[in-house]
């Protein structure tokens, strides 16, 4: 089954003092090797909700047919300076099966006969 997560986070006033320069210097070091490490496994794509949102400022579409891959990646992430120096704090995570319901029926149908 393919899973979506909806991984929704804030960056902190830390992160914000950083330039530009630095917050690139950090993505390029602590965050894209960490997608890259896992691409064929969980697919990624980010939003900026800041203008949006009150309660995050930015959020990730996960897609995985792997929750391990998935699991460890958030792990990497966690022991990241990113997350373990207070550049960025996870909000909340909402995860889903892709067409879930169809997957059940063709489950039953193979039961079945």
């Amino acid at each position: 089954m393919k899973y979506g997560i909806v991984l929704t986070y804030t960056v902190t006033p830390r992160w914000l003092s950083l330039s530009r320069a630095e917050r690139n210097q950090m993505r390029a070091a602590h965050i894209e090797p960490v997608f890259a490490a896992y691409a064929d496994r969980v697919t990624a794509n980010f939003f900026d909700a800041e203008a949006f949102h009150t309660r995050m400022t930015d959020f990730a579409v996960l897609e995985t047919e792997d929750l391990g891959a998935y699991y460890f990646l958030i792990e990497e992430l966690r022991d990241s300076p990113l997350i373990s120096e207070g550049y960025l704090a996870f909000s909340e995570i909402f995860l889903g099966v892709r067409d879930g319901f169809q997957e059940y029926e063709r489950a039953c149908a193979a039961a079945a006969g």
